[in-house]
């Protein structure tokens, strides 16, 4: 799982939007999910990403799997034209 994904989890969870485990970190591991962390390559390469998705936290996402070759959990279907692999949720 990016950090990126649970930065914005744990705002949206701040917020009263989402309902998360008050040990995301554990809970993470306990279901087997692996941390990703950003890296600066992946920082330069969500910069110079086409501006088909504006949100910083999915375009992080997106330039995480293209950089490690990794498929994306999504219903958002502006994803698609960056040519990643995805599983609609």
């Amino acid at each position: 799982m990016s950090a990126a994904s649970a930065w914005e989890l744990s705002i949206k969870t701040a917020l009263g939007k989402l309902a998360a485990p008050d040990d995301l970190q554990a809970a993470l591991a306990a279901n087997q999910f692996h941390p990703l962390p950003i890296t600066i390559l992946h920082g330069i390469s969500a910069g110079k990403l086409p501006r088909h998705h504006d949100d910083p936290f999915d375009r992080m996402l997106i330039a995480q799997a293209q950089a490690e070759n990794l498929t994306l959990v999504t219903h958002d279907a502006q994803f698609q034209a960056y040519g990643v692999g995805i599983i609609w949720t």
